[in-house]
């Protein structure tokens, strides 16, 4: 038996890829063990979602303590640690793990680590080198790497890992082995996706300059990023106010259907405080779970602020998302794959939010105390201005459950989606607008 010791600390973002998996390993006879480090957003309620055996609490963290707190709870001949961010490549990474123990002196195995596709080009580097695809028999070098292995739990039994230490409790491990006559493998075949390296370094250029060679030698270089159709992608649309409509149909309407026709969206949910219009988004093929508190339909209420409350709706009733696709029926025009495109850079490019943007190369202007400024170049020709972008985050606007619940909405690494159809910008709120937008649906082109 193996026992499977697991690692968190907010993993919300990558537990379930992990820990499904885990699950699918060819390999059945194991257990799984969490060890968090009190994780404040949602990860040890997603991974109660799998048949893992316990859950601990390390509060003083360190990394040979929260191993040695996993492997006393475990059951297994033999251990393996893991981190809650790293996602095993295939279901047969167990497998290769624990055919290097046919030896009796193998003390250790540690697996490949892979970058993903927005990994920085600094980690792609490290993880491309230290991390071959050649098997390795260690005499006499400690390397050894707690984010991906397997250890004998007897040897475990007589030389725990260090618990006082911050870093490296793997490699002092390791060292302890070799003294006493054992090996330590390296084993390419058990590998898992890890999205961030083991060094730093601050030559910029070089670190360019090794990767682009790297990326020369891959079949397909760095090209593994999170699979989106195992994501529980959730739409939410706010909506206040009376029923509202565009040539005889809802308003409503138009963005519920954009979001139904999405592939990568789970569920549709409606936030509002009206029940007319809760029934007719449940028509529609919407759902509505809950009815929101009518103070959030005031005018001075943020949508950051509405988006909150929702998702803290939903996840009690045990919807968990792992992206939010954030849409306002004001904006009927929307193109076809929109959503989906924004989904993919999203989750291609391992980017905390992304939001629709329009091109704006003209003079740009804003009143501050009674006075115009303008706040860009405008004396420049079109054709040599920085780009200025709007923001059309009622249009679409995607991003992960943890921004949400800070009250925010993009997170540091935002991306922009650049809308190139004029009709898609196109937001209706007064009469003059519904009369415009009502003119372009009658129009022939």
């Amino acid at each position: 038996m193996i026992s499977i010791i697991i690692r968190t600390k907010n993993e919300e973002r990558w537990i379930v890829s992990c820990l499904r998996a885990v699950f699918k390993q060819n390999y059945r006879d194991f257990e799984v063990i969490l060890v968090d480090n009190e994780s404040t957003d949602n990860t040890v309620e997603r991974a109660r979602q799998f048949n893992i055996s316990r859950v601990i609490t390390c509060k003083d963290y360190k990394p040979g303590l929260a191993i040695n707190m996993g492997i006393r709870e475990a059951k297994g001949e033999y251990i393996v640690c893991l981190s809650g961010h790293c996602i095993p490549v295939d279901d047969k990474w167990l497998g290769s793990l624990l055919k290097n123990f046919d030896a009796g002196d193998v003390a250790g195995v540690y697996g490949r680590q892979e970058p993903m596709s927005f990994t920085s080009d600094f980690d792609k580097r490290d993880l491309s080198i230290v991390f071959g695809l050649d098997r390795k028999v260690q005499k006499m070098d400690s390397f050894f790497h707690n984010a991906n292995s397997m250890i004998r739990r007897d040897l475990w039994g007589k030389v725990p890992f260090n618990e006082s230490i911050t870093n490296i409790e793997d490699r002092l491990w390791a060292q302890k082995m070799l003294n006493e006559g054992y090996k330590i493998i390296y084993e390419p075949e058990a590998s898992v996706y890890h999205y961030h390296g083991i060094h730093q370094n601050g030559d910029m250029e070089r670190c360019r300059n090794v990767v682009r060679i790297l990326e020369s030698l891959e079949e397909k270089p760095f090209a593994k990023h999170l699979d989106i159709q195992n994501l529980n992608i959730v739409a939410i649309i706010p909506v206040r106010g009376p029923v509202k409509y565009l040539k005889h149909e809802p308003l409503l309407k138009y963005t519920i259907e954009s979001a139904l026709q999405a592939k990568y969206i789970k569920k549709t949910i409606i936030s509002t405080d009206n029940p007319e219009l809760a029934r007719l988004a449940e028509s529609l093929g919407a759902e509505v779970p809950f009815l929101r508190d009518s103070s959030l339909s005031e005018d001075y209420v943020d949508i950051e602020r509405v988006l909150e409350y929702s998702l803290n709706k939903i996840e009690s009733l045990k919807i968990f998302p792992d992206i939010m696709v954030s849409l306002e029926i004001t904006f009927p025009f929307r193109p076809l794959n929109l959503i989906d495109s924004m989904i993919e850079q999203l989750v291609k490019n391992g980017l905390d939010s992304i939001i629709a943007v329009r091109r704006e190369n003209k003079s740009i202007w804003k009143e501050k105390e009674g006075k115009i400024e303008q706040i860009e170049e405008g004396l420049t020709p079109r054709q040599f201005k920085d780009a200025t972008y709007v923001g059309l985050r009622g249009l679409c606007c995607v991003t992960h459950p943890e921004f949400l619940r800070e009250a925010s909405l993009f997170g540091e690494r935002i991306g922009m989606y650049e809308i190139s159809d004029p009709y898609s910008s196109i937001e209706v709120r007064d009469d003059k607008d519904f009369e415009m937008a009502e003119k372009l649906i009658d129009s022939p082109d």
